[in-house]
């Protein structure tokens, strides 16, 4: 994708048009009288892993379609903990209760190195206020996201310690090709299923010496399914 440039941006239909996951994201049903309501720029960035997009109860300034890599959602505990929410894959809206609360009510860090659309909150009002298409966009992405929310707490807070780990390899196998899959670290893992550092390893490691998954490379990141089977046998208990 061409970044969208400050002087173009209100223009800006050839850059949005050509993005390769357009009809993955926000703008998937925009036409070009839709495009004509861009004023603001929409900026095109790259985060590395490690890094913030905003942090937890930051003033909202933009939100974000995510076309590439992976990002985590992290709440803090009112003990002080650390709790990873869900994970975000492209074609996922980062941030979007912003546009109701004005305030992130989470972290968004990237796990991966992340490619991500930039949208301001205005540009995002004034569409919304002007396209039925978008605002039913935007419905549906706030009720995907819901759903999504409820489905990890319920597939990944609940049952043993290998359910909830098999029950994870599953949810990040790629979309295309999901023999393949994409893992961070351990205690990113142990955050997002409440469970401890060591107990994720163990539970993976097991799962490697009974030939379930394949390691494809030296630092534990990327898997390969040699038993899907097995894996949701051990999910269904």
């Amino acid at each position: 994708m061409i970044p969208i440039k400050t002087e173009s941006a209100w223009r800006g239909t050839a850059d949005c048009k050509a993005c390769g996951i357009r009809d993955m994201v926000l703008f998937a049903d925009l036409n070009e009288q839709d495009f004509n309501l861009i004023h603001a720029p929409i900026d095109d960035l790259v985060y590395g892993a490690g890094q913030s997009l905003y942090q937890e109860g930051e003033s909202a300034f933009g939100v974000f379609t995510l076309r590439r890599g992976l990002i985590k959602l992290v709440r803090s505990t009112p003990d002080g903990r650390q709790r990873v929410l869900r994970v975000l894959r492209p074609g996922d809206v980062v941030g979007l209760e912003a546009l109701a609360t004005s305030r992130y009510d989470s972290e968004a860090t990237a796990l991966t190195e992340v490619s991500v659309c930039r949208i301001p909150t205005d540009v995002i009002h004034r569409l919304a206020q002007n396209s039925p298409r978008l605002h039913w966009r935007l419905l549906q992405k706030w009720q995907q996201a819901l759903k999504e929310a409820d489905d990890w707490l319920a597939a990944l807070n609940f049952g043993t310690a290998r359910q909830r780990v098999a029950n994870f390899i599953l949810k990040m196998r790629h979309a295309t090709d999901p023999s393949v899959v994409t893992l961070f670290s351990r205690e990113d893992m142990g955050a997002m299923m409440d469970l401890k550092l060591e107990t994720v390893s163990r539970e993976i490691s097991a799962l490697a010496r009974a030939g379930v998954i394949e390691p494809l490379d030296r630092i534990g990141r990327l898997y390969r399914i040699r038993d899907e089977g097995a894996l949701e046998a051990i999910v269904t208990g």
